[in-house]
């Protein structure tokens, strides 16, 4: 352990001589200095742990070289004692009150030097290892916050990522319990389709090769409408196959949204993850009674296929465009629906390549956000919804997976008055 050090200031050099030896022999590392004015000076080179000052010397004197040393923050918690043969209270009182600890009174007596200089560097020594020891309590009880902290928000997200897996689930199983009697139905629309075509050709050759029908059957077929039927049956067929067709596309899209990752990245088409989240959004952009219809409109550039986790990036894709509909809807409020009508809902998507990164924007012509919310929009539990709407991880989570998982960059712009842009970069 390194011995403390221990700076005298006194013009004496019998006083110099005495005290040098006797700290010197009890193993202080001693400096020496000769007035008020090179004490100074010294101090900013060294920080001694404690220092004998002589009141009486000349130019600026011990009372004021103490004063000086205690306004100076860099060394006013040095402990000073004063040598001093002044012995009346006054003067005592004056140097205690100027900040100094303590007073050895000439002429010097080697055992209460000794006694005074080790009473207070321990004292001193014990002050600075309980500031050191409180220093690191502090700092501990900072790690201890942020851990516990990181660890809720870890739970947090686990349990997000969990209901986003058993929604995945849900949805891969419903689609999958929906293709089963889909393919059926494909089928069996193809084959009516084709055995009433077939059906119908045999009723015109009949007509044809029988030009005299019966009156019953020329009865029957005014009753059941048959160049009625001969004309809508296919109409009805068709508008089958396109809603078959339309469940077909739902499917895929919830297959598509739902995809299960793997532990490592696959090549994947951004722009499919994109289509599947609006369509299935597509119940909440359609016109009601408070609003028009909102309009998604999509520019998709030409993109190569992105190395990434296309069930994560889906989760992204859902967050900002359900913010982004949630955000058109909060500015909707205060308008009726021929302002909205002159001022159309939009959600405007945009891909495009820039240098070595797939860049997705994602921009909604809402209310936009002030200054303060999007310093704030991507910080944990943050949320602008009322209560029960909002969970505040949304955004978070969506950052977390682009920047942690895809090594890429998730940023907003946004000004009031002017609508929000999320703006996804993703390295090639």
């Amino acid at each position: 352990m390194p011995s403390n050090s221990i700076l005298i200031v006194d013009d004496t050099p019998n006083n110099i001589r005495l005290l040098f030896d006797v700290l010197d022999n009890a193993g202080f590392d001693i400096s020496v200095v000769r007035n008020g004015e090179t004490a100074l000076e010294k101090l900013h080179h060294i920080q001694p742990d404690l220092i004998l000052l002589d009141v009486m010397m000349p130019g600026i004197d011990g009372f004021e070289t103490c004063r000086r040393i205690k306004s100076n923050a860099e060394t006013q918690d040095i402990p000073i004692i004063f040598m001093t043969a002044l012995a009346d209270t006054e003067h005592k009182v004056s140097g205690l009150q100027l900040g100094a600890i303590d007073y050895i009174t000439k002429p010097i007596q080697v055992e209460e030097v000794l006694a005074r200089v080790n009473v207070h560097l321990n004292l001193r020594n014990a002050q600075i290892q309980v500031q050191q020891e409180a220093i690191e309590r502090k700092q501990t009880e900072i790690e201890l916050r942020q851990a516990l902290a990181s660890m809720q928000q870890m739970q947090t997200q686990l349990v997000q990522s969990e209901k986003m897996s058993a929604l995945g689930n849900l949805v891969a199983g419903v689609a999958h319990e929906i293709n089963n009697p889909l393919g059926f139905l494909n089928g069996s629309i193809r084959n009516a389709i084709d055995n009433v075509q077939d059906l119908f050709e045999h009723i015109q050759l009949y007509q044809q090769e029988c030009s005299n029908p019966t009156d019953t059957v020329t009865e029957h077929a005014e009753d059941i409408e048959l160049e009625y039927l001969i004309q809508d049956l296919p109409q009805i067929f068709e508008a089958m196959q396109k809603a078959t067709n339309r469940i077909e596309s739902i499917s895929n899209s919830l297959r598509t949204f739902s995809r299960g990752d793997t532990q490592s990245k696959v090549k994947a088409d951004v722009r499919e993850g994109i289509d599947s989240t609006i369509l299935i959004l597509k119940y909440r952009l359609k016109a009601n009674d408070k609003r028009p219809a909102i309009e998604v409109i999509t520019h998709y550039g030409d993109l190569p296929k992105a190395e990434c986790f296309p069930g994560q990036l889906n989760q992204v894709f859902m967050n900002l465009l359900a913010n982004a509909i949630d955000a058109i809807e909060e500015s909707n409020k205060q308008l009726s629906y021929k302002e909205i009508e002159a001022n159309p809902n939009k959600i405007i998507v945009k891909t495009f390549l820039e240098e070595n990164f797939i860049k997705i924007s994602i921009a909604d012509n809402g209310k936009g956000m002030s200054e303060e919310v999007k310093c704030k929009i991507f910080d944990h539990l943050f949320t602008t919804k009322a209560v029960g709407k909002g969970t505040g991880l949304g955004l978070s989570i969506a950052r977390q997976i682009i920047v942690e998982k895809h090594n890429g960059n998730l940023q907003v712009n946004s000004e009031l008055g002017k609508g929000t842009e999320f703006l996804i970069s993703i390295p090639i």
